[in-house]
């Protein structure tokens, strides 16, 4: 070994031995298969540390697969169709600054080279190259004959096929949806297209229609009930606002509305024909009264600068009754001078109007909500936990009054569809729908959501398919499980989602070719096309690829020889894709970021039930968290940005991969930190020079006589191996590094100071192999350098598995009482400062020995308590004979019993450890630990007890005099 870590040197070292070797390049035999996908990178940019983390996690639960020898199949795509890489390619060809600056400082492109990516198939051959070379850097265990771009024309014949599937079975429909919209680009968006609010949900909001003269003004809502709580409207003087004639295709009759500029805009991209008339002053629209369409009530618009018109028409009902906003706004307004607005009314003189019970709380939930969260008025920040409150109460167990009429008694909760569809009925309601939050395409225009005619959509909404991914996610292995329920209620919302556009990269719908399929359309099944992948690698061109020998190839459709004569493969060569599809499918862990499971992940399960039979469906889905920046959320369009390659090239890659795997725990969001990588670097830096000075010194495999500290350390041991397997197959990577590394190296750390030499040979062999799914190139420089002759390649060796033969209680406890007992005897130096010249150990008396051990045998029986203890104890005549002591020994210990957990109480109640022979053995080692003469005495006969310290002598707890 080099006598300095030096990661670079020995990372390529490796991964060009790996390569010249093929050792990931997997093909069928005899073993089991383990097939993990992770999803193809989108290529707008470099790879960064939330691709780290997720790419990352697949590969070590890949390269752990195949060291337990599966036969694993671990490929990868890049996936570049769809509006990005149009839109992205235009901002390069007018050098707009902002891109300009964030792909020269962040992804690190030369701007020479960034000036020439002026086309989307330049960005395209640009970074597919950039982001194979990051993966190949950091180790990745790939196969990548596998890979293929999402543009290639063998793929878009795969894409026709699929397409054409689901049209055939019912699942493609053309109609009229609401969807998220670009108005520059004309298109439908989906989440790969989105700037900023790619989590948005289109909501349906109720638009009740007051009356005012001849004209409508439409207030939007989620809560359709609270109509009937209505007291006054707020009005906005500083917003624009404009008269508009509306008319809907089914209607006979136009109507006239005022809303906000902004609603006339988002009107425009609905099913309605919206015609402008004249600007509306806002202020003209203060102190109206409008007619509530449902109770017939006169209600007063107030001016409120709260109000947005980024929802809804911009005019907003007002429910003081229920909504601690409206509350909060009216009572600001008690005894103020509006007559500028033509109000000479008191809004203190307003009556409120209740119209939910709900338990907890009176009359007016709004106004108590408002006093119990101590809200000084409707800018706290408090007033949306009150709303927040109020809201979720009646929700789930608010029922309407009787002021609600027909719809009295019904549940909130039940309420809102059967109201809006009255209203609707009754032309005094329609729908409108908005995103959730705002919506920016990535050429950075706001989105809207449109009404679309003659679109495709996938019909995600039937009942039977949905009915189908509920089963396969009730019959397969979802990690965390906590997610299970998450995927379930994804699927209850899920809608029809539109699947082609107009312009971008991609695929032309076979049946429709003036539509394009869209993004993440495209990537739903594409795991099996890694299959064939190979093949198309090899030998064959997009000729080649006819339906019917998808149809063969994946569903084991037709014969052979008629698919051959059709596609001009050889029959062979057909049999042989089927076979090895056959062999690697289904996906056994498809590993992804929690930000795909509203969509690519959902999509992914929909599209596989609705092509695959069962026996093919998806077996397990692992979801893990995003990764920061310094505490700053990441951006490849904006910045900051941490690439892949950056990190590698700082720190290298072993270390990258064990800080990023370290940082946090399957869903939870990680933060890259330069002080815990430099920390974790440090780590892997004294990993090298302990393997180092191993296999430069003399120490080999033992096979003499093993001591306490040997046992202790070969059963320590055994546990992080069976703690580090058990975290990898339930991809926790954090807990598994924690185990095989950080606590391991500690107690080899402890080993080492206790004297332990016999194993250190043993346990670098189990080491190296531990790690090497997280940091695969030290271990390999590590195990090339022990002269291993089981394999060339740690890569390829065993998966360490644990020996329950070789788990030892007794000098695990042992080892517990003599790091204990010595941190005990440092803190009372430490506290009294003492220069110590003796040191006496006292072990426990026999009394409490078995006092101790009758606790431990009736708390293992399940009938362990003081009074019990006290009453098994007095029949002892012995033990009896120390009176009151007992009695506080007992109340010491009973409570300590009980509240152990499981692990540390089978130690020691199966341990019959023997302090005083365990103390007396390492009586060298505390000499030398704390450079005085160390005596150890039983309490019950002590030689030398100068202060009686021996009483206080208890089970694995010894007594302590420093003299």
């Amino acid at each position: 070994m080099q006598q300095d870590y030096k990661p670079h040197e020995i990372e390529r070292k490796w991964q060009k031995q790996w390569d010249e070797n093929r050792i990931f390049e997997a093909d069928p035999d005899s073993r089991n298969k383990f097939f993990i996908t992770v999803p193809y990178p989108y290529l707008n940019g470099n790879l960064h540390a939330g691709h780290t983390r997720t790419f990352t996690i697949g590969d070590v639960v890949a390269r752990h697969k195949r060291m337990q020898g599966y036969n694993v199949l671990y490929p990868m795509g890049f996936h570049v169709t769809g509006t990005p890489l149009v839109g992205l390619a235009e901002l390069i060809k007018k050098q707009e600054p902002k891109t300009m600056e964030v792909y020269s400082k962040y992804h690190g492109i030369p701007k020479y080279t960034l000036e020439n990516l002026d086309t989307p198939e330049k960005i395209v051959d640009y970074f597919t190259v950039e982001a194979e070379q990051s993966m190949r850097s950091i180790g990745y265990s790939i196969d990548w004959r596998r890979k293929f771009t999402t543009t290639g024309d063998a793929y878009k014949k795969f894409i026709e096929w699929q397409f054409n599937l689901l049209y055939k079975k019912g699942y493609i429909v053309k109609g009229s949806h609401p969807v998220k919209w670009c108005p520059s680009d004309d298109n439908p968006v989906e989440d790969h297209d989105i700037l900023h609010g790619e989590g948005a949900n289109i909501v349906d909001y109720t638009f009740i229609k007051f009356k005012y003269d001849d004209v409508i003004i439409p207030c939007a809502t989620l809560r359709p009930e609270t109509i009937f709580g209505v007291t006054n409207l707020w009005v906005n003087p500083d917003i624009e606002h404009v008269k508009v004639k509306v008319k809907k295709e089914d209607e006979d009759e136009a109507e006239y509305w005022i809303v906000s500029k902004r609603a006339y805009t988002k009107l425009r991209y609905t099913e309605r024909e919206v015609e402008y008339i004249e600007d509306v002053s806002a202020k003209s629209l203060i102190g109206i009264k409008a007619e509530n369409p449902v109770t017939g009530d006169k209600v007063i618009s107030l001016p409120a600068s709260f109000v947005t018109d980024e929802y809804g028409s911009g005019i907003v009902m007002s429910v003081p009754a229920h909504a601690p906003y409206d509350y909060l706004a009216l009572r600001d307004m008690y005894d103020k001078d509006l007559s500028e607005y033509g109000i000479d009314e008191n809004p203190k003189d307003i009556e409120f109007i209740s119209l939910i019970d709900i338990p907890d709380y009176g009359k007016y939930p709004a106004v108590e909500a408002v006093e119990e969260y101590d809200v000084s008025d409707q800018n706290d920040p408090r007033a949306e936990d009150a709303t927040r409150a109020i809201y979720r109460k009646e929700f789930h167990n608010g029922v309407l009054k009787d002021i609600t009429g027909k719809y009295a008694n019904i549940e909130v909760s039940k309420i809102k569809d059967i109201l809006t569809q009255d209203l609707i009925e009754r032309g005094i309601g329609e729908i409108l729908y908005e995103f959730s939050e705002p919506v920016v395409c990535r050429c950075g225009t706001p989105c809207v959501v449109k009404m679309v005619r003659g679109q495709w959509f996938l019909n995600y909404s039937d009942p039977e398919w949905k009915n189908n991914v509920y089963r396969c996610i009730d019959q397969m292995n979802i990690i965390p499980p906590e997610y299970r329920n998450e995927f379930k209620n994804k699927v209850d919302w899920l809608k029809d989602k539109a699947c082609a556009r107009k312009k971008g990269l991609g695929t032309r719908l076979p049946f429709d070719s003036e539509w394009l399929i869209e993004s993440l359309a495209d990537s739903t099944i594409y795991m099996a096309y890694y299959i064939i992948g190979k093949f198309v690698q090899e030998n064959l061109t997009p000729k080649h690829m006819v339906p019917e020998m998808f149809d063969y190839v994946i569903l084991g459709k037709g014969d052979s020889g008629e698919v051959a004569d059709k596609s001009g493969i050889s029959r062979d060569i057909l049999e042989q894709m089927r076979y090895e599809f056959e062999y690697w499918y289904p996906v056994d862990l498809r590993s992804s970021g929690k930000d795909l499971v509203p969509n690519h992940l959902l999509f992914f399960l929909f599209h596989h039930v609705a092509i695959f039979d069962e026996d093919k469906w998806p077996q397990a889905i692992a979801v893990n968290g995003f990764v920061s920046l310094e505490g700053q959320k990441m951006s490849k369009s904006k910045g900051p940005l941490l690439t892949l390659n950056d990190a590698v090239e700082s720190y290298g890659a072993d270390v990258s991969r064990v800080y990023i795997l370290s940082n946090a725990e399957q869903t939870q969001d990680a933060d890259w930190r330069a002080s815990g990588i430099e920390a974790t670097k440090k780590q892997i830096d004294r990993f090298y020079n302990f393997a180092k000075g191993i296999i430069n010194s003399d120490i080999s495999q033992n096979k003499g006589e093993l001591h306490q500290i040997d046992r202790w350390m070969l059963s320590r041991l055994q546990h992080y191996i069976e703690e580090t397997n058990n975290a990898l197959d339930t991809i926790k990577t954090r807990n598994a590094i924690q185990n095989s590394f950080f606590f391991l190296s500690n107690d080899v750390k402890w080993y080492q100071r206790r004297g332990g030499n016999a194993l250190l040979y043993d346990i670098l062999d189990v080491w190296v192999r531990l790690m090497s799914p997280f940091a695969p190139h030290i271990c390999e420089e590590i195990w090339e350098s022990m002269r291993h002759k089981e394999s060339d390649f740690v890569s390829l060796a065993a998966y360490p598995d644990h020996d329950p033969e070789l788990i030892d209680n007794a000098a695990e406890l042992g080892e517990d009482l003599i790091s204990c007992t010595l941190s005990d005897i440092e803190e009372i130096i430490k506290v009294t400062k003492i220069n110590p010249r003796k040191i006496v150990i006292y072990t426990s008396p026999e009394w409490k020995i078995e006092a101790y051990h009758r606790a431990l045998s009736m708390h293992n029986e399940g009938n362990l308590n003081i009074g019990n203890l006290m009453k098994n104890l007095m029949q002892d005549p012995e033990i009896k004979s120390y009176g009151k002591e007992v009695q506080k020994f007992v109340q010491k210990i009973a409570p300590n019993i009980t509240s152990m957990d499981r692990e540390k109480f089978d130690k020691i109640y199966n341990a019959n450890l023997d302090e005083e022979s365990a103390l007396k053995e390492n009586l060298k080692f505390f000499e030398k630990e704390t450079g005085c003469t160390v005596e150890i005495e039983n309490a019950d006969n002590p030689q030398y007890d100068p202060d009686n310290k021996s009483k206080y002598a208890i089970p694995l707890k010894p007594a302590i005099y420093i003299e």
